[in-house]
């Protein structure tokens, strides 16, 4: 009778384990997390921040891995939508721009000056684009937890200050390979160059590639652009925002308390990711820019009438470019900017 008791007892927490969602004992030894770049950046420091809350938060219960430096997909950073989908990364930290060559309605945070402040992006990602965003991605077999943010990818060059479309005419800028980028270079006169960033840093030695657009906080202060670059022009074209998710699958196999836990942390870590990147970018503190300054670099900040010339030059991009996004999810994300001016 004792052993039947202690039988049904065992047979009813397991039920009801299952029934949360999942059972604690059935959790894998390790999660991977997908993180493009290096642990030190600020992305890959965000990236390990929730790893660790999560670790201590479900007390070692579940265990997630950063994989940094793209090295879960061989490198090849637009495949790590599929990876992720597949099962093969659990997590992920992820660029809009990497996965907008999969996701193309993700090219939304790439049109040319189409966001032009912090307070736009904010309105964004928070309302109904940004709910509309996540529910896409749930139907692709990933759950949306936090924005994070790589920053607005600012252009330094070694040649000559850039205010005016004019002055990046056949200047040669490394860009990433998504075509968009490469098509709004050359709508402003440049000659962009793909290549990665090892082989672009050579080339900035060598004389054979005049410039970069890169984020200040995230990249060009880590990595001192001033090595190679004189100039600097902060003209926000294209804003980097940063998903923080989870496998759907992988997500369902947790219990309801750990999944809570799961989002929590990401809203935490996401947030003080953002923050570190946006520090000494917003006015009254631009520290940021000091210290670009304070390493010899020149600082061009443009005027609204400079602006507007950009604005005009790269408009066939963006016209193009609504096509493939969704006219609709365009035109209400033009309506929620306006509304945050």
């Amino acid at each position: 009778m004792l052993k039947r008791c202690f039988f049904i007892l065992v047979l009813l927490v397991f039920t009801i384990g299952c029934a949360a969602g999942g059972f604690a004992g059935d959790y894998k030894n390790e999660y991977k997390m997908s993180v493009v770049v290096g642990p030190k950046l600020p992305w890959g420091a965000g990236a390990t921040k929730f790893a660790d809350l999560v670790r201590e938060r479900t007390d070692g219960r579940i265990n997630i891995k950063v994989y940094t430096s793209s090295s879960l997909m061989a490198g090849k950073q637009t495949n790590e939508f599929l990876i992720h989908r597949q099962g093969v990364a659990d997590f992920c930290f992820a660029s809009t721009i990497n996965w907008s060559s999969t996701i193309k309605p993700l090219n939304l945070f790439n049109l040319p000056f189409f966001f032009p402040d912090y307070n736009a992006l904010d309105a964004v990602i928070e309302g109904e684009v940004g709910k509309d965003i996540a529910d896409m991605l749930n139907e692709k077999g990933v759950s949306l937890l936090a924005w994070g943010e790589n920053g607005y990818r600012e252009i330094t060059n070694s040649k000559r200050p850039i205010a005016t479309p004019a002055d990046l005419e056949g200047m040669k800028i490394r860009v990433v390979g998504t075509p968009i980028f490469i098509e709004t270079m050359k709508a402003l006169g440049a000659n962009p160059v793909n290549m990665n960033w090892g082989d672009a840093q050579v080339a900035f030695q060598q004389g054979v590639v005049d410039g970069q657009e890169n984020p200040v906080v995230a990249i060009e202060i880590p990595v001192k652009i001033w090595q190679f670059h004189q100039y600097i022009t902060i003209w926000h074209y294209v804003i980097d925002p940063l998903m923080l998710t989870v496998n759907n699958q992988v997500m369902a196999s947790f219990t309801p308390e750990d999944q809570a836990i799961i989002r929590q942390a990401a809203l935490e870590a996401a947030a003080e990711q953002k923050a570190i990147v946006r520090k000494g970018l917003i006015a009254p503190d631009l520290s940021a820019l000091d210290l670009l300054r304070s390493n010899g670099m020149e600082v061009t900040l443009l005027t609204d009438a400079a602006k507007k010339e950009f604005y005009d030059k790269t408009a066939t991009v963006r016209e193009k470019w609504t096509d493939v996004i969704g006219a609709e999810l365009v035109e209400k994300t033009a309506k929620a900017i306006a509304a945050s001016r």
